[in-house]
């Protein structure tokens, strides 16, 4: 697991070069690229999420592209469309933003359900179809979507089937003081994302995911998985809990660290340190427990301290 333990730390060092102070979201972001998943980040404007994804992009030499939503987009404008060519007397496809290796869809929540849902395809099964036509998307292919949680005026709640297609929510936060003095520095002249070179190629990169998915993962271990993920379907203020597809995530993301940390094998430490990240944003509160404000990251910090940690045995 070495080569998937320097694959990820060179990515990170060099991401933080532009995202200072932010060393778990980066690598939470790496640990998505890692297991093919996809990523929501929930955050005030202005604290770096555009140029996060930037920064993965050029680190790993990616096609990237960016995807401004607005309440006046078309599905069309995300998958792309068929244009009729007069000298061939044919219609051709032109490709849309969708089309690239890591795309970046900003402030997702705005364009309307019908748009939101033209990336549910390419989500889940990394292609894309246009009038009864199938094209594949490259790979790697990454999906990081931003949304306000403030401000809710000329939004569009994400549906619960979108939501679930992401393997991971998470948040930046503002930097403190003596980061945000850093950011001051570092950007005087020149922004660091414009002057960061690639530092790990597409095949190391593919290399290192296909690693990734041969991490062990001992039975006490899965059964600690679902048995959490079973536990938000029970739990008294969740009307509907996290699907399979949170047990999926959260054993992924849970190879995925243990590679990063150079080890071949998931502990249950692994599984706690990203039950939140994994698991909160699939849990939908009842409607009496949203009356008292309970919080999905509470639910799951719950589940945490209620559901029995495994013990160990001997590995045969």
């Amino acid at each position: 697991m070495e080569s998937v333990k320097a694959c990820a730390e060179k990515i990170i060092a060099n991401v933080e070069e532009v995202i200072i102070g932010k060393h778990a979201p980066v690598q939470m972001t790496v640990l998505a690229l890692l297991c093919q998943g996809h990523l929501l980040i929930e955050d005030v404007p202005g604290v770096g999420k555009t140029m996060l994804a930037r920064a993965i992009a050029k680190s790993i030499g990616c096609r990237f592209s960016r995807i401004q939503f607005t309440p006046d987009m078309l599905p069309s404008d995300v998958t792309g469309v068929s244009v009729f060519n007069q000298k061939t007397r044919e219609f051709e496809f032109r490709e849309g933003p969708v089309f690239a290796q890591i795309v970046l869809t900003d402030e997702i929540n705005r364009a309307t359900p019908k748009t939101q849902s033209a990336l549910l395809e390419a989500m889940a099964e990394q292609q894309i179809t246009v009038d009864g036509t199938t094209y594949t998307l490259s790979q790697p292919f990454l999906v990081l979507a931003t949304q306000n949680p403030i401000e809710y005026e000329g939004t569009f709640p994400l549906p619960e089937a979108q939501l679930d297609r992401f393997m991971l929510r998470i948040s930046l936060g503002y930097p403190s003081k003596t980061d945000e003095a850093s950011i001051l520095e570092a950007q005087r002249m020149l922004h660091p994302v414009q002057v960061i070179s690639q530092v790990v190629t597409i095949e190391e990169l593919l290399d290192a995911q296909e690693q990734v998915k041969s991490i062990y993962v001992d039975e006490l271990v899965k059964e600690y998985i679902v048995s959490l993920v079973d536990a938000s379907r029970h739990h008294p203020d969740v009307y509907l809990g996290a699907s399979p597809r949170g047990s999926l995530a959260l054993y992924k993301t849970a190879q995925a660290r243990a590679a990063i940390a150079g080890r071949d094998y998931v502990i249950p430490d692994d599984v706690k340190a990203l039950a939140e990240v994994t698991l909160a944003h699939r849990l939908i509160i009842s409607p009496a427990a949203r009356i008292k404000n309970v919080d999905p990251r509470e639910v799951v910090q719950e589940l945490l301290d209620s559901v029995p940690v495994p013990g160990t045995r001997v590995r045969m």
